[in-house]
């Protein structure tokens, strides 16, 4: 999917990656169709697909980066499929005043990999950006900054920020990595009070309606009483009333896939302890008791045992 054409500045001989109009609107339409095979999430919907999203968007980007883009025109969409989350689609991506600003979403633990994830995903943006043609020119392309940012609305005490870095999952000492992609991990919780809230109103009243959502989650009907709510007091007003029902599904669908995830890792745990277990007893029996040290904490040697014994 082409989103960019080339233009070039003849008196700085400088390349850089620029939207067309109909590029925009092609790309727009094949977007729409990829929604509806992949499973969106309210908040992408809020601030990604719904009518109002582009407005929603403009003013997070401009709580994030300290703007003040009054223009949806400054917002260009990109999308990006199976990267971050597999078959749930809980990510954005634009590009933005120079930028390429990529959020996620987590309600459940925020996940380690999150800079591994964020380095296939630019990549895979960028390709939407800029040209095959011009990829092997000699002069410099110049392409869009890119930012990551992950909100955390789960159960768990996170702190308030944090940052990921792609070079602590490096096998060797980093050094002065060749290579570093941060994600900042913005905990949106109501409770917790980020400034961020203040400057969003969109994702103030977000966090209000997950955490009404929870009050009830016990209850019968908790969806609905939680948007009844919610409507009641202002928060999500408008979204809510045209899209009560759809709402409530996005909802059904994000905890039919948390419990998904949850109990697949569950099973992975299980299976990796039957494995370990077997491991073990096979070196035992044969007498390599120095082995089993080492496979504890080793676990790059602990998978090549695994390979040498069979156990799969």
């Amino acid at each position: 999917m082409k989103q960019k054409r080339t233009t070039v500045k003849k008196a700085g001989r400088k390349h850089t990656a620029s939207h067309s109009a109909v590029q925009r609107k092609a790309g727009t339409a094949h977007m729409e169709k990829e929604n509806r095979e992949h499973k969106d999430s309210v908040f992408v919907d809020l601030f990604y697909t719904d009518v109002t999203a582009e407005e929603n968007l403009l003013s997070l980007c401009n709580a994030l980066q300290g703007t003040h883009y009054r223009s949806t025109a400054k917002i260009h969409k990109i999308r990006i499929d199976d990267i971050l989350y597999k078959n749930f689609k809980n990510d954005i991506s634009f590009e933005a005043g120079g930028k390429v600003i990529v959020f996620g979403e987590h309600q459940s633990t925020v996940n380690r990999n999150m800079p591994l994830r964020c380095l296939m995903y630019s990549g895979r943006a960028y390709e939407q950006l800029v040209e095959k043609k011009i990829r092997y020119q000699r002069q410099t392309v110049k392409i869009p900054t890119p930012e990551f940012y992950t909100f955390y609305n789960g159960r768990d005490n996170y702190p308030l920020e944090e940052e990921l870095f792609l070079s602590d999952a490096f096998l060797g000492p980093a050094g002065e990595a060749p290579l570093e992609l941060k994600v900042k991990v913005i905990n949106i919780n109501i409770d917790k009070g980020h400034s961020i809230l203040e400057k969003c109103r969109v994702l103030k009243e977000y966090s209000l309606f997950v955490d009404t959502v929870r009050k009830y989650e016990k209850e019968d009907d908790s969806i609905k009483k939680a948007i009844r709510e919610c409507i009641a007091n202002g928060i999500l007003e408008d979204y809510l009333k045209r899209k009560g029902s759809e709402v409530a599904n996005m909802l059904i669908a994000e905890y039919d896939y948390e419990e998904d995830m949850r109990v697949n890792r569950e099973e992975a745990r299980e299976e990796e302890a039957e494995k370990y277990s077997r491991l073990i007893l096979r070196l035992a029996e044969d007498g390599k008791n120095d082995m089993i040290i080492k496979i504890a904490s080793d676990p790059a040697f602990r998978e090549k045992q695994y390979e040498e014994y069979g156990i799969l």
